[in-house]
């Protein structure tokens, strides 16, 4: 029996935080011989052709991102503040017309392409009713890492007009199915210089050129 073909996707990378506990904007620092920004959104294009970036500081990626085709979303700020990583994530679905969305943070150096892949072979099996698929860390879900249906849009739209801003508190309130996570090491996110001495730099890259 052949497998089901994975339904159509489409990644959206968010790049909108401030980098404050980093120091330094986090999305341009070198991994791999490669701006993390880059880096995540090279491995997301080995699981799906269209690539997103929704970020603040459009100038600020503009020839990164022209040079490696991917397309940028402006971030609206509010009072000269991006308004998390909800707003950007709204931002970036209206502009989406796949079933459904790989939603990932720019700085996640760790991420793997060969689990991405096995991950979208999933969407297929997944039943109607399941909002989002994502991995889970004790009772808290990593919303910045998987996937969720295009059409959550409707519900994350109500969500926000009524005030809300967390993605825990949303997910809560959908149905989510866990993905399988072999290594936990590939959800690390850089948030400070500490986090960056746990990046591991022993992942093959020849998949990136």
């Amino acid at each position: 029996m052949s497998q089901a073909v994975p339904p159509t996707l489409t990644a959206i990378v968010l790049a909108g935080g401030l980098s404050s506990r980093m120091g330094q904007d986090k999305a341009l620092i070198s991994v791999h011989g490669l701006p993390l920004l880059l880096r995540v959104c090279q491995v997301a294009k080995q699981t799906t052709d269209q690539v997103y970036v929704v970020t603040a500081w459009v100038e600020r990626y503009r020839d990164l991102c022209a040079e490696a085709n991917i397309t940028l979303i402006a971030e609206v700020l509010q009072s000269g503040t991006p308004q998390g990583p909800i707003c950007g994530f709204l931002q970036g679905l209206s502009q989406v017309q796949t079933d459904w969305v790989l939603l990932l943070a720019c700085d996640l150096p760790n991420l793997r392409v060969e689990v991405l892949r096995e991950w979208r072979w999933l969407l297929a099996e997944t039943p109607p009713e399941v909002v989002a698929l994502l991995p889970q860390s004790v009772d808290r879900w990593e919303p910045l890492c998987g996937f969720y249906r295009t059409d959550c849009r409707a519900s994350l739209q109500a969500f926000t007009d009524h005030g809300g801003r967390s993605f825990q508190t949303w997910l809560n309130q959908q149905s989510v199915k866990a993905l399988p996570v072999r290594s936990p090491s590939m959800l690390l996110n850089c948030n400070t210089p500490a986090d960056l001495e746990q990046i591991d730099f022993r992942g093959e890259d020849a998949d990136l050129v």
